[in-house]
């Protein structure tokens, strides 16, 4: 399959670097056809590609926005709106507002949520909002902790959650996922970012992640 990464941070890398080692055709979109990170990352994988946001939008079948939450909305205008029209969007990005330090708040919140404002945005865009409530090698490899957990997912179009669910769980690995509902879910995950960050600090890391029982 043919797909776009827009970002080039940890989350980016890591999607990347696993879509890559799972045979699909990958290209790492950023501002410039040239950012280093991304091309370090293309000389890395031997096989992933690199070019502007626009670039990637226009070759992938399948998105993923990993840019950071404050900056995905600019991402996205400078990716096309053409270019975004009538594909999957997998929404990774939290709208973490680190302009008063840490620990950041959320810049949008309980009425609204980044999932939501980019829905709004790309009404033509199917917006899936997962992978974004752990650590970014978690997302690539649930196996990483013991036992199973759980993943949340939330999107208006019904068949777009469906593909993206059949690629997390036949390529990530992922075997619990929890379809929240529309993108108005987005308010939740999201939410979960503040309790997440003092789980970190309390746990000394980003290695663990939930597990609903019931």
């Amino acid at each position: 399959m043919k797909i776009g990464v827009l970002g080039t941070g940890m989350v980016g890398e890591s999607i990347g670097t696993k879509l890559v080692q799972l045979g699909h055709d990958v290209v790492m979109g950023s501002r410039t056809a040239t950012n280093e990170k991304a091309v370090a990352w293309a000389k890395a994988t031997g096989k992933g590609h690199v070019g502007t946001f626009a670039n990637a939008a226009i070759h992938g079948d399948l998105l993923f926005n990993c840019t950071g939450g404050m900056v995905s909305l600019e991402a996205l205008h400078l990716a096309g709106s053409s270019n975004l029209n009538g594909k999957i969007l997998v929404d990774v990005a939290n709208p973490l507002d680190f302009s008063k330090g840490m620990p950041p708040s959320l810049s949008v919140c309980n009425t609204d949520s980044l999932g939501e404002q980019i829905q709004r945005a790309f009404p033509g865009t199917k917006v899936v909002k997962a992978l974004n409530t752990l650590s970014c090698e978690l997302m690539v490899n649930p196996a990483k902790l013991p036992g199973d957990h759980d993943l949340f997912i939330c999107g208006n179009d019904a068949g777009a959650k469906a593909e993206v669910m059949k690629l997390l769980k036949e390529g990530f690995g992922w075997k619990t996922i929890h379809d929240l509902g529309d993108i108005t879910a987005a308010r939740g995950t999201e939410m979960i970012l503040p309790l997440w960050l003092k789980l970190m600090g309390a746990l000394g890391g980003p290695n663990f992640n939930f597990h609903i029982v019931r």
